[in-house]
């Protein structure tokens, strides 16, 4: 087997395993929704089994992408990006970034609603950006209880109870930046003393 093909072979588990949790779902759940053993799926994960055609379609079935997207295979053709919306939790993600692991990146939008949801925080591993593009964001962070306007950001540490949602029952849209633990943004300043 050549190079080229051994390292996109490579790429293949540690592309599924952040893959499976950025959608927030356990081993032993993805080897439900497709028949397959945890303890492969855990293997195949770490790079201890190659992928194959067998494990593969029914993994991009269930996650919804294109069989292409999980081996990383090149573009051909149409240059444009085919977005696909996730809904969880009531709420919108538009994935604008394709690289397993890093910082990944998403346009949130948070529905509007006649009543608004009593918060309920959660923690996961890593380290969230936000920018308001529109709307106002309710944002509940351990103790404190932020409400951001179109044109705030704000960042922290996913391991910290957080919620998210509109503040006055209006739709709200985010850019979000989110990476693993220790990933953080980093915004520059001009030379000259202003903000650019």
């Amino acid at each position: 087997m050549d190079r080229k093909t051994d390292d996109v072979l490579e790429a293949v588990g540690p592309r599924l395993r952040a893959l499976r949790r950025d959608r927030g779902i356990t081993l032993a759940d993805l080897a439900a929704m497709i028949g397959v053993s945890e303890s492969t799926l855990s293997r195949l994960e770490s790079g201890q089994r190659r992928a194959t055609l067998e494990l593969l379609l029914p993994l991009a079935r269930a996650y919804d992408v294109p069989l292409d997207d999980l081996v990383g295979a090149p573009r051909t053709g149409d240059p444009r990006i085919h977005l696909k919306p996730i809904r969880r939790f009531g709420m919108t993600f538009v994935p604008l970034s394709r690289r397993p692991g890093g910082t990944h990146a998403f346009k949130m939008i948070i529905p509007a609603r006649p009543e608004p949801l009593e918060p309920t925080p959660q923690t996961h591993e890593g380290f969230e950006w936000l920018y308001v593009l529109n709307g106002r964001l309710r944002l509940v962070l351990g103790e404190r209880d932020l409400t951001l306007p179109a044109g705030e950001a704000a960042e922290f540490d996913t391991s910290v109870p957080h919620w998210l949602g509109s503040a006055d029952g209006g739709v709200v849209e985010l850019l979000i930046l989110f990476g693993l633990q220790g990933v953080r943004t980093h915004v520059r300043r001009s030379s000259h003393g202003g903000d650019r």
